[in-house]
């Protein structure tokens, strides 16, 4: 490597420090102003507290907020969200790929197109009052199951082609059935991507708030998320106490994030060489 490209690589690492640098800056500004008082906090600035660091604000938070149901509830959604798609998305990428007809390449497009056409809420609302389901636990946990299906399905199907098909021919000649098949062999290969799946359903389903605003109506079902808008209503004069809400919801999501978002790239790239 010559000296040019030593200095244009430097440079593009210096621009990348400073655009994580910026994307830092909110994180920063919730972390600091979670340990303000009233008047501080209020400010939004970037500066630690001058005065007494209010670790009380912390206390508050659980103390007024109904915090630990709504951490239940969201690791409930969560959960169950995460094996209705795996299990959903690993069986229909199974049979899209190995069958690989024009029926399954239909349904594989159809699909992508959940991929691009927006989610209409209304259509939604309208469909799970006439099954009786607004407002009930499964009403989000197969809203967010739709949701997220085609992405999975689009990562598994690219994975399942990295598959050698002789593993199918060998088991179904020692007289596996095609279930026994998918859930002996096919399954336990798909683990590094269905990692991957499980990430970034977490993630999005934790962060989501208009999901659980329309479709959950009962109080005592709402997320975290919802949590916070509701308490940002009632305790808007403290920003503190606010702002340390903020951060006990976050640290979860972003702990799990950091730990494995190797596991992330992993199983994006997977089955993007082989083929």
């Amino acid at each position: 490597m010559n000296r040019r490209s030593r200095a244009r690589l430097l440079a593009l690492e210096l621009v990348a420090i400073v655009c994580a640098l910026f994307i830092l800056v909110p994180f920063f500004m919730i972390l600091v102003n979670s340990f303000k008082g009233i008047r501080e906090s209020a400010l939004f600035g970037l500066t630690l507290p001058t005065g007494k660091w209010q670790f009380s604000n912390y206390k508050d938070v659980y103390e007024q907020a109904n915090i630990l149901r709504g951490f239940k509830n969201s690791f409930l959604i969560s959960g169950l969200v995460v094996v209705c798609v795996n299990l959903c998305a690993s069986m229909a990428a199974f049979v899209i790929q190995r069958r690989n007809d024009r029926f399954m390449k239909a349904m594989f497009y159809a699909f992508i197109v959940g991929l691009i056409v927006p989610v209409s809420i209304i259509p939604t609302i309208k469909l799970m009052s006439l099954l009786h389901l607004q407002g009930t636990y499964a009403s989000i946990i197969l809203y967010y199951t739709a949701v997220l299906l085609p992405f999975s399905v689009f990562l598994l199907v690219g994975f399942m082609r990295a598959i050698p098909r002789e593993l199918d021919e060998a088991a179904l000649l020692e007289g596996c059935g095609y279930f026994r098949l998918y859930w002996r062999i096919v399954l336990p290969l798909l683990m590094t991507v269905l990692v991957t799946v499980t990430i970034v359903v977490v993630v999005s389903v934790w962060n989501d708030f208009f999901g659980p605003f329309y479709l959950v109506t009962d109080s005592r079902k709402w997320t975290i998320v919802l949590q916070i808008f509701n308490f940002v209503t009632m305790y808007s004069t403290n920003w503190g106490i606010v702002f340390a809400f903020m951060v006990i919801v976050v640290s979860p999501v972003l702990i799990v994030y950091l730990l494995l978002q190797r596991y992330i790239i992993d199983g994006l790239t997977a089955g993007s060489v082989k083929g």
